[in-house]
């Protein structure tokens, strides 16, 4: 397969309980890869950590971007901790630049634009992005679970709030 050249992408990750959201994008609106990739039960932080790295062997983005986990207000589980610890030294052993923004960093950056609930930000992120149109998944009620493809836009919106940020610098 022929990919654009090193240095061309930027990975988003957003580990999930069953799994791993990704977007690999060639700019800011541009997506040249994504999807939502599944664990096995009994090795998920291993299986999530190879699939992860598969990826970037394969691409070889030059920024990874993840979710601030060791930020104080994070509610994220030991389990995605560790993933975004040791996917962060696999990526700086690799030369991948690691970028990590907190929810409060991607709710700032959505509210610039007017929106701040989850699922106001996807369908801001759907309308940017038509690709992801269909992806979109229904606005959730308090008694409803997260629909796993919100997972695509967690990913999306962590690259965006990243290039909104990198815009202004």
């Amino acid at each position: 397969m022929l990919h654009p050249t090193k240095g061309e992408f930027l990975l988003s990750v957003y580990p999930i309980a069953s799994g791993f959201a990704f977007i690999l994008f060639e700019g800011p609106l541009a997506p040249y890869e994504w999807g939502i990739r599944y664990a096995s039960r009994k090795t998920k932080r291993g299986d999530t950590l190879e699939q992860i790295k598969q990826i970037i062997e394969e691409y070889r983005p030059i920024t990874l971007v993840i979710e601030d986990a060791e930020e104080k207000r994070s509610r994220r589980s030991l389990r995605v901790r560790k993933i975004y610890r040791e996917l962060t030294r696999y990526a700086e052993a690799e030369f991948v630049e690691v970028v990590a923004y907190s929810k409060e960093n991607i709710k700032r950056c959505f509210a610039s634009i007017g929106v701040t609930t989850k699922h106001n930000i996807a369908s801001a992120i759907a309308r940017e992005i038509p690709v992801f149109i269909n992806q979109l998944p229904p606005e959730r009620k308090c008694w409803m679970p997260e629909d796993r493809k919100q997972a695509l836009f967690d990913a999306a919106a962590l690259a965006m709030t990243h290039y909104a940020a990198t815009a202004h610098s």
